[in-house]
């Protein structure tokens, strides 16, 4: 591995650029394959829905402006130094409780479909729980990165730690938000074991939290029903499993190579959330298990990439940005699977979407500032191998 004592020869291939174009590629091949999957999966709906005006662009539209905001904030992000990220992660984290909170206030949050999970600024939504996935990876690595030599301790490592988020998961439940509770959960935990936690204490709370995962779903009937309709949705095609069928109709109608770009059936007030929850069942039925191979291998390569940086990092001794990395792959890889196996059957739904694919403003720039992260750090680390302090 290189280091600072031994820095690379000039021309070698880790410094030929100050960052990494392969991440920057990847990330712009992601978005624009979410654009084009977008409009194709929401053209129906647009014309027919009274709020859209009847114009077949107006997600198209929307979904645009977010992935240029999303770029341009992943731009900005790229130009603050990770020390000033770990300073203000705590601050960052306090003001996604804030919103968590402002959000369940009636006439601040916005009721949708039984959910609480919005907050209207104007012609924009905004969705706390996707900015507090950002700054759970921030807080989680700030927290890790200060209480390294706490990791063994229960009391002084792990119970602080397990406070804060029980708040934050309490909050998110009460929206309800299951999926953004899991993904929450899992970043926390995720960084905490990289960190160094105890692994007897990881190891039981491999067995505790799954049994209390299961609790919340036996207590609550609407997630019960879900788990029903995951397990045998033909049983009930037209009610419990009505989104469920459809997906794995769209998934068998597309075969191999699809029926083609825009010729989706499924789509047609068939598939419920086309274009946000279930995009890759349209993605399926229009480009057929070579288009859905490429984007698992894209997804793939990303989440490896998080880690490699996270990795790197940590070789040169930078905690906070090495843990924040891989926070982040972490969060991408279990958004990412939870959303891929409810599209194909193999995961009850969570109502989650598919990152930097899936229509929706706040999901986007979360996403589009995780990335910037991960562009930030890597850029450190090249720096630091180039012999340059940051």
């Amino acid at each position: 591995m290189l280091s600072l004592r031994n820095p690379p020869r000039r021309g070698e291939p880790q410094l030929l650029a100050s960052y990494d174009p392969a991440l920057m590629w990847v990330t712009l091949i992601l978005l624009t394959v979410g654009v084009v999957m977008v409009y194709s999966a929401s053209i129906a709906t647009a014309e027919a829905a009274r709020f859209t005006g009847y114009r077949s662009t107006y997600f198209l539209t929307r979904h645009g402006a977010f992935v240029l905001l999303g770029v341009a904030a992943a731009a900005a992000v790229v130009q603050i130094p990770m020390r000033l990220w770990q300073r203000a992660a705590p601050y960052l984290f306090v003001a996604g409780v804030v919103l968590l909170v402002a959000v369940l206030i009636p006439g601040i949050g916005r009721d949708v479909n039984g959910s609480r999970r919005w907050i209207s600024f104007f012609a924009i939504n905004l969705q706390p729980s996707e900015l507090m996935k950002v700054f759970a990876v921030l807080y989680a690595a700030d927290y890790t990165a200060r209480k390294a030599g706490d990791m063994q301790s229960i009391t002084r490592g792990f119970l602080p730690m397990f406070g804060v988020f029980l708040v934050v998961g309490y909050l998110l439940l009460r929206e309800p938000d299951f999926g953004a509770f899991f993904v929450t959960c899992c970043i926390a935990l995720g960084v905490l074991f990289l960190g160094g936690l105890n692994a007897k204490l990881f190891a039981a709370l491999g067995v505790l939290l799954p049994a209390a995962f299961t609790v919340l779903i036996v207590i609550s009937p609407y997630r019960m029903q879900r788990i029903v309709a995951f397990l045998d949705p033909w049983s009930d095609p037209f009610g419990k499993g009505y989104q469920l069928s459809h997906s794995l109709i769209a998934f068998g109608r597309g075969e191999w190579l699809g029926a083609g770009l825009g010729a989706s059936v499924e789509k047609l007030f068939y598939l419920p959330e086309a274009h946000t929850d279930f995009i890759l069942a349209v993605i399926a039925e229009e480009l057929g298990f070579a288009g859905v191979l490429v984007v698992v291998a894209l997804f793939a390569w990303l989440v490896w990439r998080a880690f490699m940086i996270g990795r790197q990092a940590g070789r040169l001794g930078r905690a906070f940005p090495a843990l924040v990395a891989q926070g982040i792959g972490v969060w991408l890889a279990v958004q990412t699977l939870i959303n891929m196996g409810v599209n194909m059957g193999v995961l009850p739904t969570k109502g989650l979407t598919l990152p930097l694919l899936s229509y929706g403003g706040s999901g986007i720039i979360a996403n589009c500032l995780a990335i910037g992260l991960l562009l930030r750090i890597d850029f450190e680390n090249r720096q630091l191998l180039r012999g340059y302090v940051v």
